[in-house]
């Protein structure tokens, strides 16, 4: 019977990877998969009415306000489309969720599933180009939607795999661990994708694999998927970073290593001023705090430190440098970036939004700027994934714990 059983699974798992590779076929080739359904997700009812609740709770700086924009199901990394018209949001799971304000009154009334022909894998990094291609990073495949904007309410849509399945990381290195993936267009035009390693701490003998991969990293190619090199060395686990509006250069976040105590090491919040740079780990756990794996080691190469240290364990995740013009004037091209929250810490740190100061040297000073999601039991209401800006200069706030996107706005 356990034979039958596991023979039964087997041609299971094989049929159902052989429909998505021909549905993938098919919509390459401009052909109909026989999908012809959307799921929706309610926008109303008790779940609304609960989060609303807990965001009188939550404090922002005098003139900004809190509101609920979205009830999407494990809302983590979000993308804008070029437009305004559609916000396209990632998860950990296996659906993008295409979120629209068809009446304009800047509260979302319709969320459905994106693409819903193909199997996703971890979709959790959407960006898309100045010219409208959705660009979608998976745990180990990148695809690209072309007019995603427009072409999304159909449930069979234009796609290409950018970086094919199993050949984003070798497919032996598949892990549980670490597998959100980011993505975003450089002002060189060219993809820069995070691949966070699945380690606590890398382990000696992987070390070589993972530079040549990129693999605790940041690697950057082509839009087609060419010319793909290492840009980034040293990192655990990234999982939101952006580029300085006036300089172009890459800012991101990076998650500590655990298990070294409740006050170490710090967050990190990086600049990087060139490509090849190396960032500590695994010999640095975070800003200059030794990992015990390689205590007394000699450091053999010249490690950057990050330019904004952040409390141990809040697990700094999504960020965004802020363009538009709804804000006061000292927050233009600050970042904004979201705390997750800790899930080792002794006393709960973290799920909150963050804004991050950059003077004219580069230097940077972070401090919160909306909180409250932790109430007075320690317990989370919700945990910040992300932060996108609209059109209109506000700031969107996703959260995989409430299942739901805020919307900070201001007004004087």
């Amino acid at each position: 019977m356990k034979s039958l059983l596991s023979a039964c699974a087997t041609t299971a798992l094989i049929a159902s990877a052989a429909s998505a590779q021909t549905n993938l076929e098919k919509l390459g080739a401009f052909k109909l998969t026989g999908t012809t359904e959307h799921t929706f997700v309610d926008q109303n009812g008790p779940a609304a009415d609960s989060i609303r609740e807990v965001l009188t709770g939550i404090t922002v700086p005098e003139g900004f306000k809190i509101e609920l924009y979205a009830l999407v199901p494990d809302a983590r990394h979000m993308a804008m489309a070029p437009q305004g018209t559609v916000l396209f949001v990632g998860t950990k799971k296996t659906k993008v969720w295409a979120v629209m304000d068809r009446d304009r009154n800047r509260v979302a009334d319709e969320v459905k599933d994106f693409a819903p022909s193909l199997e996703m894998d971890v979709p959790n990094g959407v960006t898309f180009s100045k010219d409208g291609f959705l660009f979608i990073a998976e745990r180990n495949r990148v695809m690209m939607y072309p007019a995603a904007e427009f072409f999304h309410e159909s449930p069979d849509v234009v796609a290409v795999p950018i970086v094919p399945q199993g050949t984003l990381i070798p497919v032996e290195e598949e892990s549980y661990n670490h597998t959100a993936r980011v993505v975003k267009v450089g002002p060189d035009d060219k993809l820069y994708i995070s691949l966070g390693q699945p380690f606590n701490v890398a382990p000696a003998e992987k070390l070589d694999l993972y530079a040549e991969t990129g693999i605790g990293g940041i690697i950057r190619m082509n839009r087609d998927g060419t010319d793909r090199e290492v840009y980034t060395y040293g990192v655990r686990n990234s999982v939101g970073h952006d580029f300085h509006p006036v300089t172009g250069e890459l800012w991101w976040t990076d998650n500590q290593v655990d298990g070294m105590g409740d006050d170490i090491p710090p967050g990190e919040i990086n600049r990087q001023t060139e490509m090849g740079q190396h960032f500590g780990h695994p010999w640095y756990g975070g800003g200059t705090t030794r990992t015990n794996e390689y205590a007394g080691q000699e450091v053999p190469v010249d490690v950057v430190h990050p330019v904004s240290e952040t409390i141990a364990h809040a697990a700094d995740l999504g960020m965004t440098f802020y363009t538009g013009n709804m804000f006061p004037e000292k927050y233009k091209n600050a970042i904004f970036s979201a705390q997750h929250g800790s899930w080792n810490r002794t006393t709960p740190v973290g799920a909150r939004v963050m804004v991050t100061f950059i003077d004219d040297e580069g230097n940077a000073t972070t401090e919160p700027f909306a909180e409250g999601w932790i109430d007075e039991n320690g317990e989370y209401d919700g945990r910040p994934v992300d932060v996108a800006m609209m059109k209109d200069g506000s700031i969107l706030v996703s959260d995989d714990f409430a299942n739901a996107i805020y919307r900070i706005t201001y007004s004087e």
